[in-house]
């Protein structure tokens, strides 16, 4: 069984920045993806971000290129989600959760394991 943990989320005005974090622990196949998926209030969860566990190749939603970070510390086994230049609209419940890396990452729906969630919230 995998756990994922996270935490970071908090309130913060447009512009600003924070650090998700996603603790990763129990059983794991040699190699995945992790990735960052949101849920904004009475919208479908989306795609954020993804990384490849082992070679830490990322890919991420147009939304947020350029403004948010992927990156993950193999000896901590946690992955981060670094947000910049946040805007209103990135207010969301952000959820990290693990895909095979032979399934589509960028369908939520594919993603197995998940963390309980951590709200984002960005204020105008």
């Amino acid at each position: 069984q995998v756990q994922l943990v996270e935490s970071g989320g908090g309130l913060v005005q447009a512009g600003g920045s924070l650090r998700l974090s996603c603790a990763v622990s129990g059983r794991t196949f040699s190699d995945y993806r992790m990735g960052w998926i949101r849920q904004a209030p009475g919208k479908e969860r989306e795609f954020v971000a993804v990384i490849r566990w082992s070679i830490g190749n990322t890919a991420y939603a147009d939304s947020v290129k350029d403004r948010f970070t992927i990156s993950r510390d193999r000896v901590k086994s946690t992955v981060y989600l670094q947000m910049n230049s946040l805007k209103p609209e990135d207010t969301a419940v952000y959820y990290c959760a693990t895909v095979s890396i032979v399934k589509n990452w960028r369908d939520h729906r594919e993603y197995d394991y998940w963390g309980q969630g951590t709200q984002v919230t960005v204020s105008s």
